[in-house]
């Protein structure tokens, strides 16, 4: 268990980190190129108006792709390129509805689907940053341009990068603690149950086998002890008194016998 949780937690790190690296290229990229990101030749691009509704909405975000041959782009291929609205140039993004050819020189009217009528300023191959790729994730559009901003850089980019180092380096240092410890000798499963199948089975072999009585264990005789006058008990001294003075009251009435 812990070691699968180990996995997961370094396999959702470097995620974390793929996408921290992946989203600071962007932000770098679009500094760098008019507000284009460019990631290995797609890019990202949030929808601020609902003009391609229900295609894409305000606030998603779509994946467009760089156009090697701008020749080979036909009707309904949805592209982003710049164009004036009220006086500024910015990007948009419509579906080609017409090709027009010029002198050579090739056009596109562009209309969104949610418009009725085309717009207004064709657009020229040198305007066209890429087509659709028909990818859309709904309101990342927003997210990125949070991250975009000093604040979602910090929140999103930064804080996670130091989490990763920080874990790593607290890998780090449980390696070299596992390392100094003494290693223990680990026990296959095969192992761990042919050992607890022994215990089971001693287990009940001792509770079936009956126990023996206890054997009394031998009395040591101790040698008899050989009684000195000295050593007769107080007890038997009175009886021995007892005997004399019986002698000597019997012997008196003899001697006054005799005397008689």
């Amino acid at each position: 268990m812990k070691k699968a949780l180990r996995v997961g937690m370094n396999v959702l790190a470097w995620i974390v980190l793929i996408l921290a690296l992946l989203i600071t290229i962007m932000v770098f990229s679009s500094g760098r190129n008019n507000g284009v990101a460019n990631l290995f030749g797609f890019i990202p691009m949030t929808v601020e108006s609902d003009s391609m509704k229900p295609t894409f909405s305000k606030g998603d975000l779509i994946i467009c792709k760089q156009v090697d041959d701008v020749n080979a782009l036909s009707k309904d291929d949805v592209i982003t390129f710049w164009t004036i609205i009220d006086g500024k140039r910015v990007k948009n993004t419509h579906r080609i509805v017409s090709v027009e050819d010029e002198n050579g020189v090739k056009s596109y009217i562009t209309r969104g689907d949610n418009n009725s009528i085309d717009d207004s300023v064709p657009v020229y191959t040198s305007d066209i940053i890429g087509k659709w790729t028909k990818v859309k994730l709904p309101v990342f559009g927003k997210v990125l341009d949070f991250i975009r901003t000093k604040t979602g850089f910090f929140v999103c980019i930064v804080i996670p990068m130091a989490i990763f180092f920080l874990f790593e380096l607290y890998k780090f240092i449980v390696t070299l603690v596992e390392v100094k410890r003494p290693q223990e000798p680990e026990l296959d499963e095969e192992e761990i149950k042919r050992r607890a199948i022994e215990e089971y089975l001693a287990s009940q072999k001792k509770e079936e086998t009956p126990e023996k009585p206890a054997e009394p264990e031998p009395v040591k005789e101790e040698p008899a002890k050989e009684t000195s006058a000295e050593e007769t008990p107080a007890e038997e001294a009175p009886a021995e008194e007892a005997a004399s003075a019986e002698e000597t009251a019997e012997a008196v009435p003899a001697a006054e016998t005799a005397n008689e």
